[in-house]
């Protein structure tokens, strides 16, 4: 029987590249199930948050766009779908996030068609 094989050092067997495409779908679904609560009373769940990425020096940065349900504190939900996004990024990708921006595009109110 062979002796097996010892591979090199983790960092010498090469690079792990995500694309921007995939932070941007871990960070959406993350906020979208953070904000399944408040969307609950509504015949109609809010839209998929919109999600651009830039990876600068191996950390991520986030812009969230959100359409929240009116009446809400918006302020609460941003800090619950930004905290969700950033664990989730984190933990599925081992990437740190950096920096986030939450952008508030649209309070839909009860009621309202989209």
């Amino acid at each position: 029987m062979t002796e097996p094989v010892a591979l090199p050092a983790p960092a010498g067997r090469g690079r792990l590249r995500i694309a921007d495409p995939v932070y941007a779908r871990i960070a959406a679904q993350a906020a979208r199930e953070a904000l399944a609560d408040a969307w609950a009373e509504r015949p109609q769940h809010g839209p998929l948050p919109r999600v651009s990425v830039l990876v600068v020096r191996g950390r991520v940065r986030l812009t969230l766009h959100l359409d929240l349900p009116y009446p809400v504190d918006t302020a609460a939900l941003a800090v619950r779908a930004r905290d969700a996004a950033i664990e989730r990024v984190t933990a599925l990708t081992g990437t740190p996030v950096g920096d986030v921006t939450v952008i508030v595009d649209r309070l839909v109110p009860a009621g309202a068609v989209r």
